[in-house]
């Protein structure tokens, strides 16, 4: 996996050199960094050398949500321990908000006040429903469907990763 000092350092010499695009590849990875307000897709997959070890990880989705800053994620997808794999069929039928970034989960806007949404809460499209803080920036991330909050699936303060499961959603 990238170093994270790394990944800033690339970061901050795209802003400053303006460009939209980087690409980095070694004997073990393969980094490419895209930056841009719409259909910004960012892909990082380690290259697999040898037999035995596992599945190779797969690749990285298109980013739903841009981020207004560039970044740049690795594909695979681990997810917190604490997300213990629920039984599918009480999950069924529910639509999940994933983490558009590698970030910290901040379930309301600071320390002191409510959270955003709860259990129970009904969300539209436009909803926001945490934020996610990604090198000095917080990213209101939206509900981006209607329907009522079914589970929480991770705690203030998390750090989270990309694609992973933040809210369960029963839509309407």
């Amino acid at each position: 996996m990238i170093d994270i000092r790394k990944l800033k350092e690339l970061v901050r010499l795209m802003v400053e050199n303006d460009l939209t695009e980087i690409d980095l590849r070694d004997q073990e990875e393969n980094v490419t960094v895209k930056r841009g307000n719409v259909g910004t897709t960012i892909n990082h997959q380690p290259t697999i050398y040898g037999g035995g070890g596992g599945a190779a990880p797969s690749p990285a989705a298109p980013a739903t949500a841009a981020p207004p800053a560039p970044a740049a994620v690795p594909a695979t997808s681990s997810t917190a321990p604490a997300e213990a794999a629920p039984s599918e069929d009480s999950d069924e039928g529910l639509v999940a908000i994933e983490s558009p970034m590698v970030g910290s989960f901040y379930a309301s806007p600071n320390p002191d006040a409510d959270a955003f949404v709860k259990v129970g809460d009904s969300v539209s499209p436009t909803s926001t429903v945490c934020l996610v803080e990604a090198m000095k920036v917080f990213n209101e991330i939206k509900a981006e469907t209607s329907g009522t909050i079914e589970k929480i699936l991770v705690s203030n303060g998390d750090a989270v990763e990309f694609g992973q499961k933040l809210f369960l959603i029963r839509p309407n």
